[in-house]
């Protein structure tokens, strides 16, 4: 039986049982957000120790590092830039997902682990990329045109990835889906995308501020410093976004729920059918980018 009550919400709530998810599951959620990260957070000190390479060489290699060592250089930077970027998609994709599904069984009273959790997500990486991919480009486009068209549609689509993940539709799909379930909801999404930014900015500065005094400090006095300083404000705000990362795809679950209870009667539907998928209660959806 589920434990948190499916039924209308105000956005009081919505952010009450945030906090209430978060901080009785902490071990679970960190693990599903770190794990990802971490990658990501060794590949950033690995380059971090490459480029210590060019700093303390000395006069005479510098002359080869204007042949042969400069273009490995250059193609190192190339092909380290690819892999980064392809390291960060795939951790940005599992935890996103990963916390997404945990909640959703945790919510309907599931038994889930950090594990079972983002295994869910191996098949449903590429859904997951494209549907983030058009979300970021639609949202893009509102943003050239006096950047208010592009907040309003980002608030439309917050509920795009549990649509995609819980209801496995695709890319279009879901962001059609989204924008019919937040239809005279925006303002609710509004709020929490306010309140996660400035948790985000306020962790991070927290984090990263005293790393930065720090780096000014002993960098004026030892240059060779540098390596270790810069490590630190890797290291700060990899755990800004790994404390702070899951409270917005929690509020973005619980608020998707939410709306389904109050626009499907889904409280009804898990009554009469406790193990049911989270299937849409609907026949056809509004086409938005037809």
């Amino acid at each position: 039986m589920a434990e948190w009550e499916l039924r209308p919400l105000s956005l009081g709530e919505i952010l009450d049982r945030t906090f209430s998810l978060y901080r009785q599951n902490f071990l679970l959620f960190l693990g599903i957000t770190a794990i990802p990260h971490l990658f990501i957070l060794g590949l950033n000190l690995a380059q971090l120790m490459f480029i210590k390479i060019p700093v303390v060489a000395r006069p005479h290699t510098q002359q080869l590092q204007g042949s042969g060592l400069g273009g490995a250089l250059l193609a190192f930077g190339i092909v380290g830039g690819i892999v980064a970027l392809v390291v960060y998609v795939m951790a940005y994709l599992f935890a996103q997902g990963g916390t997404i599904y945990a909640v959703s069984d945790i919510y309907l009273g599931r038994p889930t682990t950090v594990g079972a959790s983002l295994k869910k997500m191996w098949g449903q990486l590429g859904n997951l990329f494209g549907v983030s991919f058009l979300n970021g480009m639609v949202v893009l486009i509102g943003t050239i045109f006096l950047i208010v068209p592009g907040i309003y549609l980002a608030c439309r689509l917050l509920t795009c990835v549990p649509a995609a993940l819980l209801e496995d539709l695709g890319a279009r799909d879901s962001l059609e889906r989204s924008f019919a379930l937040t239809k005279d909801n925006a303002g609710r999404a509004f709020v929490i995308y306010l309140l996660y930014f400035a948790m985000l900015y306020g962790i991070m500065m927290l984090f990263t501020i005293p790393s930065a005094l720090l780096m000014a400090v002993m960098v004026a006095k030892d240059p060779s410093m540098v390596w270790a300083t810069t490590a630190l404000i890797q290291v700060g705000s990899f755990l800004a976004q790994t404390v702070v990362g899951p409270f917005l795809l929690i509020a973005t679950a619980v608020f998707y729920y939410d709306l389904r209870v109050r626009k499907e009667a889904f409280d009804l539907q898990m009554m009469m059918n406790p193990e049911a998928v989270a299937a849409p209660a609907r026949s056809i959806v509004p086409s938005m980018l037809s």
